[in-house]
């Protein structure tokens, strides 16, 4: 029979469930809960077929979580950061004090810094300090309380929330674009210089995002063999608009330059990045003070707007 309200057996479930969706790993949250992966995945198809719903979609490499599972997730963590508030009522009213962030440059640049004047408006006492790198974060001594990476969601001891989705295209300037033929025609790019981005995420090819693209295009043969390498994206974005080239752009990084004309998008729009997305990571924590669940709330926020 479909139940109607929760009982022991699902509340277990869904806490499963919960260590499952913040990681996208069975394997990370196995390890969070003490569990084997195999009983993990158990809970979860219980869950699942005790809400008759699918929570997670199962891709060739990990999971993602479905509509259904989106939203139950998004409840469950509305549900405990309430849970919280109620369990710990002597917290702040108002949180204060320092949140150590550490960011890759390019969301940094792009997409954070943007909208750092809504955060002091909405958390004023709160002081974020905020550090670039396209390394890890260091989570010793203070160093980092929280990391902002675009990643494919692998973050083996640590708590992972997806921020954002992604979709990529090529991106040029609009003279370049012209001079060079370009208009809705692939094959031109042998006649043109490719902008690469050699650490799009972590290990990644120097010209990894360019191969991504390619594949979805006619082959790699589309490619050029010259071309510019650069260590971030926004770097390419800004080569691109001073004509250097053509690069390959992240919607959320590269919207206001499209919007404002300086760049254009000669091959078609943006597409789905499959793998890899943004993701707000941290340690393990107990009681999770309120400046920092001010500051994740923040972002995730910001990230559906």
């Amino acid at each position: 029979m479909h139940p109607t309200r929760l009982d022991g057996g699902q509340l277990a479930n869904l806490h499963t469930f919960l260590a499952v969706a913040r990681r996208l790993s069975f394997a990370a949250a196995a390890d969070e809960l003490c569990l084997t992966p195999s009983a993990v995945s158990h809970r979860i198809a219980r869950l699942e077929r005790s809400l008759r719903l699918r929570l997670f979609q199962r891709l060739t490499r990990g999971i993602r979580l479905t509509a259904d599972g989106e939203r139950i997730f998004a409840a469950l963590e509305k549900s405990m950061a309430e849970l919280d508030a109620a369990l710990y009522p002597e917290a702040d009213a108002e949180p204060s004090g320092r949140v150590a962030l550490h960011a890759h440059p390019s969301i940094a640049q792009c997409w954070l810094a943007p909208r750092l004047a809504a955060l002091a408006d909405r958390h004023p006492r709160i002081d974020l300090d905020i550090r670039t790198g396209n390394g890890d974060a260091d989570f010793r001594g203070g160093r980092a309380d929280l990391a902002l990476y675009y990643a494919d969601g692998h973050f083996p001891g640590l708590v992972s929330r997806k921020l954002m989705d992604e979709e990529m295209a090529p991106v040029c300037s609009p003279a370049y674009a012209e001079r060079h033929g370009l208009a809705a025609d692939p094959a031109r790019l042998r006649d043109c210089r490719l902008l690469h981005d050699a650490q799009a995420w972590r290990q990644a090819a120097h010209d990894a995002e360019w191969t991504l693209w390619a594949r979805r295009h006619g082959g790699e043969s589309l490619l050029p063999p010259r071309g510019l390498t650069l260590d971030r994206s926004d770097l390419c974005l800004a080569a691109a608009v001073g004509h250097a080239g053509v690069a390959i752009a992240r919607r959320k990084l590269a919207q206001p330059l499209l919007d404002s004309g300086q760049l254009t998008l000669p091959l078609g729009a943006f597409e789905p990045v499959e793998r890899y997305a943004y993701y707000l990571v941290h340690p393990k924590l107990g009681p999770m003070p309120s400046r920092l669940r001010a500051v994740i709330d923040w972002l995730q926020q910001s990230s559906a707007g």
